[in-house]
């Protein structure tokens, strides 16, 4: 299709569900790209039935490939120079925003700099949605470093329909209040139709901000605002529904990859390599200090110093994703977890027994599922997470009826699988208790949990998600106007 082809689906999210790689002759090629919402939505493009166009970075700064197909998916990609990466990416969204989402675990940075690229990045891939949206096209925006552009979609293109999606969690207002542009953010937000949250405390917490801010009514889901402080909204009333819709896996794809012949002789390799050890104990995160993992490595190197366990039958593995690695926060906390591991491994570690594997960097969904089929105990402990599609990942994989998911109850995830241990990852005395729960249970407890795990995930699949979000995008209170304003 032409450059002037236009969408009926249209996704914005901050990078396209593909990555650039250069193959040793020098040609290029584009690759499935890692992470949570890529997984999520990959399965869901693959089934949509109509034309559909992807907008967002390309993944590396200065021009912006020519909007290209990728299977039947059209990726429109967006241009970010890099000090618009540094100020709006690094900057703004991942030393503003994502502090102060996540219960302000590390302080956040206020800088005007920042919020002024954040703004002008916004509208620029507000302005390549309206480009390629056809006349009544669904448009599903993704996530926190595009929160302004709901409404400025709406402004330019008020035939549309909005959703837009939090991937993170979304904070009370007692932390909200504390951003200088809250009153723009939620302006922004409130542009869309229809605005889903990983959990109900999310969206209820966004209408309280709503209310606190602007002086919204809420009533249930809805958000009545007048919008007469809003030039761009002309003054008109805007009613808008916010709610929970749990994000989720492609759960029978991954099954089918886990069952796979190489898969299945890979986790046996692995097993073999680590000397196989009694219990193997699993960690998979983005190297992030939401995640807990100076945590879990504390419960754990106690576990190994009092003698609960030993390296000999015990080994932990840590897998760390690089992330964000130019912003301090990220490197200081790379030097810790690393410098922690080196001490427990020193004391604790000997020949022919390595207490802990520590993994600083991204494997493939083959090699993943390999894992999750080697972890007896997957250990997942974040602080804040707006859902954890790692936990999920882990039960679906293991259907042969074994292992056991430690969860924080601080995740998203934890709402959906009560069945899980959960524990709270700053009490290391009660995170140490449940580990070793997890590790000596009877089989038979263990496998009851689990199942009933795996039903969950299997009946919410991403499938579900998309169809239960979809659903309230359709039905949310306003309808979409129609004509389109600032465009020849």
């Amino acid at each position: 299709m032409g450059s002037s082809a236009r969408y009926d689906f249209v996704i914005a999210a901050n990078r396209l569900p593909v990555d650039q790689h250069t193959n040793p002759d020098g040609s290029t090629e584009w690759r499935t790209a890692p992470g949570g919402l890529v997984t999520a939505m990959d399965s869901v493009m693959r089934s949509w039935e109509g034309n559909a166009a992807w907008v967002g970075w390309a993944g590396f700064p200065g021009e912006a490939p020519e909007p290209f197909d990728e299977g039947k998916l059209r990726l429109h990609p967006v241009p970010l120079s890099t000090k618009e990466l540094s100020d709006y990416y690094e900057g703004f969204s991942n030393d503003t925003l994502w502090p102060l989402y996540h219960d302000v675990i590390v302080p956040p940075t206020f800088h005007r700099s920042w919020w002024t690229c954040y703004r002008e990045i916004n509208q620029r891939f507000a302005e390549a949605v309206c480009e390629v949206a056809a006349e009544g096209a669904t448009v599903w925006i993704h996530d926190y470093q595009l929160q302004l552009v709901p409404a400025l979609v709406r402004d330019r293109r008020p035939d549309v329909r909005i959703g837009w999606f939090n991937h993170i969690p979304f904070p009370p207002v007692e932390l909200f209040a504390q951003l200088p542009w809250r009153s723009s953010i939620l302006r922004g937000l409130l542009g869309a139709d229809f605005l889903g949250f990983q959990r109900p405390d999310d969206a209820r917490n966004f209408g309280r901000s709503c209310r606190a801010v602007l002086g919204a009514t809420t009533k249930g889901e809805k958000i009545e605002w007048s919008g007469a402080d809003d030039d761009r909204l002309g003054g008109a009333p805007r009613t808008v529904r916010a709610a929970a819709v749990p994000i989720s896996i492609d759960a029978v794809g991954l099954r089918e990859l886990a069952d796979s012949e190489a898969v299945q002789e890979r986790a046996e390799e692995i097993r073999a390599s680590l000397g196989n050890p009694d219990v193997v104990v699993l960690g998979v995160d983005r190297l992030d200090y939401t995640k807990g993992i100076r945590h879990r490595l504390r419960a754990i190197g106690e576990l190994y110093d009092d003698g609960s366990i030993s390296p000999d039958e015990v080994t932990f593995i840590q897998v760390a994703t690089p992330s964000r690695e130019r912003v301090e926060a990220y490197r200081t906390l790379r030097e810790q977890i690393e410098g922690t591991v080196g001490r427990i491994n020193g004391d604790v570690s000997h020949l022919g027994a390595t207490a802990i594997h520590y993994l600083h960097q991204s494997y493939p969904r083959e090699e993943m599922a390999a894992l999750y089929q080697v972890a007896d105990v997957m250990l997942i402990t974040p602080l804040r997470d707006g859902m954890n599609l790692v936990a999920k990942e882990y039960v679906t994989a293991r259907h042969d009826g074994k292992g056991a998911l430690v969860l924080s109850e601080f995740t998203g995830a934890a709402q959906e699988m009560p069945q899980a241990y959960l524990c709270n990852p700053h009490d290391i005395t009660g995170l140490k208790e449940t580990i070793l729960r997890a590790i000596s249970d009877e089989p038979a407890e263990k496998e009851r949990r689990m199942k009933a795990l795996r039903r969950r995930v299997r009946k919410h699949d991403v499938q579900t998600w998309a169809q239960d979000f979809l659903n309230g995008l359709e039905s949310a209170p306003e309808r979409p106007r129609s004509g389109a304003r600032g465009e020849a």
